[in-house]
């Protein structure tokens, strides 16, 4: 393989781990709500064939609205930056005297004083992005998103839909294919091993043990399994 190639690999490589903290909440989150609904209609002894409805119909509708409202979320962030960035290159145009006193009581409060605190001023507010980059950053504490709206709300639908079929897929081939096993105990298996997985991947996105990490997602789903199963077995008391 040649060194192009191989820079074009990395690139790109570099560009899915850009969202791989989108893959990896939505994962969690498709996984968790998904094995929860299968959880609480074993509880409550629904037929697999109404379960399956319930677990598909939860499926694309959180599936889709989780990924809607990460889209809505980066896209606000996107543009509340742009607002401001536009007042301050209007207030760097219309009122400099002030936006450079406001860059020099910046760099004061750093602990810059005297002919240096001047120099990096004077740098600074020679270069209009560079000036009001800095505003916006330490005046205002915004960062610009350069990650794509679209694909933040593409990778979150991606992977809540591939991670939360898991729980689904033992119940889904048991139907078409009905056979003896404990189906409830070989989905708990399968999306363990999700849960292990996406862990994993969660304590590198956050730079954290990746024991730590695997025990909190795997506890979480188990959590979320148990008050869902008891739930779903008080409710069928109640109304079955």
């Amino acid at each position: 393989m040649s060194e192009r190639q191989t820079h074009r690999q990395t690139l790109r490589f570099g560009k899915i781990q850009e969202y791989l903290r989108e893959f990896v909440y939505g994962g969690i989150d498709g996984a968790v709500t998904t094995f929860a609904v299968v959880a609480g209609g074993f509880g409550a002894n629904l037929d697999a064939g109404v379960l399956l409805i319930l677990g598909f119909a939860n499926l694309l509708a959180d599936g889709f609205s989780m990924s809607v409202g990460a889209y809505l979320s980066a896209k606000s962030e996107r543009d509340n930056f742009s607002k401001h960035e536009k007042i301050e290159y209007w207030e760097v145009e219309n009122m400099p005297e002030t936006e450079r006193e406001e860059i020099a009581e910046i760099y004061r409060e750093k602990g810059f004083e005297g002919e240096l605190l001047t120099n990096i001023v004077d740098h600074i507010c020679a270069n209009k992005e560079l000036w009001v980059s800095e505003m916006m950053k330490d005046e205002l504490g915004l960062i610009r998103e350069t990650k794509s709206p679209f694909k933040i709300g593409f990778a979150t639908l991606l992977s809540f839909s591939a991670v939360g079929l898991i729980p689904l897929l033992v119940y889904l081939w048991d139907f078409f294919f009905p056979s003896d096993i404990n189906v409830f105990l070989w989905t708990s298996i399968l999306t363990g091993f999700a849960f292990l997985i996406v862990g994993w991947l969660k304590g590198i996105v956050n730079q954290t043990s990746t024991l730590k990490s695997i025990t909190e997602t795997v506890a979480l789903g188990l959590l979320a399994a148990v008050v869902a199963y008891f739930v779903g077995d008080v409710l069928e008391q109640i109304f079955i």
